[in-house]
């Protein structure tokens, strides 16, 4: 059961992780609105990376934002957020297929792979938290000036590209959470005991302590 549970997380996991690159390159991260417009002539779109327009005959231009410093706070703040999110992300697919119990990498040491399988859910439970962060700022500051009356520059609407990055998170979480769960039984208790040993002269060992052995019939003096 606990085998599953861990292929399950690790595909939770690597989509997730492949969703944060969907969500970066997605353009539509903000989109000008057309809330009280009656003629609509063109429309702006923004992401991280770079600023897109486009008008009504379906002709579009996008250009790169010309300096880091001169972005506001928080797209800067989002950006370091996205990228280590694949960052951690690479790390829990390693250590994830690492520390597998159905994967041969790493040797049988079940104790060993299990705190290896551990660390992979630690890995992805960040990388879903950079993400949920980095999203929710952008939305929450579109939401701000979106409300805002006296805002005098352009108003933006949430675009897919959050939406994307909030299914990554979503998923990045599970996925961690599942790891940990079925790392959670795993201990040196789970070792096989063994109570009996024949010899090779056929004679039968016990393991048991002595209070617990069957009480011998026989003295020492008894064989000659």
């Amino acid at each position: 059961m606990m085998d599953i549970v861990e292929v399950v997380a690790l595909f939770l996991g690597f989509g997730s992780w492949i969703l944060v690159f969907v969500s970066l390159e997605n353009q539509y991260w903000r989109e000008s609105t057309q809330d009280g417009s009656v003629i609509v002539t063109s429309t702006v779109y923004e992401n991280l990376w770079m600023s897109c327009a486009s008008d009504s005959t379906g002709l579009y231009n996008c250009r790169d934002f010309p300096s880091l410093f001169a972005l506001p706070g928080y797209i800067q703040a989002s950006r370091a957020l996205m990228i280590a999110a694949i960052v951690f992300g690479t790390f829990g697919l390693v250590a994830t297929l690492v520390g597998m119990q159905c994967s041969k990498i790493g040797g049988e040491n079940v104790v060993l792979k299990g705190r290896i399988a551990a660390i992979g859910g630690v890995f992805f439970l960040l990388q879903g938290i950079c993400t949920l962060i980095a999203v929710s700022w952008y939305a929450a500051n579109i939401t701000q000036e979106f409300f805002d009356q006296f805002y005098p520059g352009t108003k933006y609407e949430i675009g897919e590209g959050l939406y994307i990055g909030w299914a990554s998170a979503t998923l990045a979480i599970c996925g961690g959470a599942c790891l940990l769960f079925s790392c959670k039984g795993k201990t040196t208790d789970e070792k096989v005991l063994y109570r009996y040993q024949p010899s090779s002269r056929n004679h039968v060992f016990s393991v048991l302590p002595p209070s617990q052995q069957a009480p011998s019939n026989y003295g020492r003096n008894a064989y000659v």
